[in-house]
């Protein structure tokens, strides 16, 4: 029989393989082989169509049912046309005598059978006796149609910061790892082209996730830093968390609890233009004293000379 074609060799797999065993290499080989990996490569082309049409046919079970039914039968007679037209019926009931070759078959068993525009050259034509008709068909062999798909990547406001490799797993059971920019933010949409379905593109949607000390608004970062009375009153240089890591800050004399002060150029990254980070100031007490802290502050009590409840008015 002409043209036969082996699925189980095009796809690598034994003829015993699971569904899911066929569907992991197709996959594997599918991305390899696709015309967009491979432009101008008339072999990745050809490659890729008998991946999908043997993939097309071996992840049905009622299609590879049939088609090893044809290929037991195939391997018996060893491919001799005469064979195949002498016989009536083939092993378990199946008429393989009424296809020419195994275009034929597979034409029928995908669903694929068109009418072609124009009859075929004489010279291609099988003799048939005048007075009947005959119809031509053309062969069909079309990959499955790239779609679009969509999936959420979820990331920590550091990662989202600096970007860099990603590893995201999808609902086909994929799992992809991607190099996202600098400076993702939540609800943008990133494309992945040639990462969707049969080729098409994969179109990721950012959720930043909270962070335990910054929140974003916009381009600008919002921090809470609590220091001790002593550096409240005094002032002095302090270091503060920052997205680049620990950055020296200097705080006023006298700087009141909730008082905001501004870290110039350590907020977040917004195309490519860097925002301020905002800092709240929060005076905490302490609750466990030394001993000498203690007596410290019991002499700092007896000598001060500022009363801020001086000017209630009652």
């Amino acid at each position: 029989m002409q043209n036969f074609r082996n699925y189980y060799a095009i796809l690598g797999v034994s003829a015993d393989a699971t569904v899911e065993e066929i569907k992991k290499t197709f996959r594997q080989l599918a991305r390899q082989y696709h015309p967009d990996m491979n432009p101008g490569d008339k072999v990745a082309e050809e490659k890729f169509k008998d991946l999908n049409e043997a993939y097309e046919v071996l992840s049905d079970t009622t299609k590879r049912a049939q088609y090893d039914k044809y290929k037991r039968f195939w391997d018996k007679d060893g491919g001799n046309r005469r064979g195949w037209g002498g016989f009536n019926r083939a092993p378990e009931d199946m008429d393989f005598g009424q296809f020419r070759d195994f275009n034929s078959f597979v034409d029928q068993l995908l669903n694929r059978r068109e009418p072609a525009a124009e009859p075929a050259p004489a010279r291609d034509r099988d003799p048939f006796r005048p007075g009947t008709t005959k119809t031509t068909y053309t062969v069909s062999r079309n990959a499955p149609k790239p779609r679009n798909a969509e999936a959420t990547l979820t990331v920590p406001l550091d990662r989202a910061y600096t970007g860099g490799r990603e590893r995201i797993r999808l609902e086909d059971g994929r799992s992809l790892e991607v190099n996202m920019p600098a400076g993702m933010f939540t609800g943008q949409k990133v494309r992945l082209k040639g990462q969707g379905i049969n080729g098409g593109d994969l179109y990721l949607t950012i959720e930043v996730s909270p962070h335990p000390f910054f929140q974003l608004d916009g381009a600008d970062l919002y921090c809470q830093l609590p220091i001790t009375p002593a550096e409240a009153v005094l002032g002095g240089p302090i270091e503060v968390p920052t997205l680049d890591g620990l950055a020296r800050m200097m705080i006023p004399p006298g700087v009141r609890s909730g008082q905001r002060l501004r870290l110039g150029g350590k907020g977040y990254l917004v195309e490519g233009d860097r925002g301020d980070q905002i800092v709240e100031v929060q005076i905490v007490t302490p609750k466990d004293l030394t001993e000498q802290e203690r007596e410290l502050y019991e002499k700092l009590r007896q000598i001060e000379t500022f009363n801020p409840r001086a000017n209630l008015t009652i």
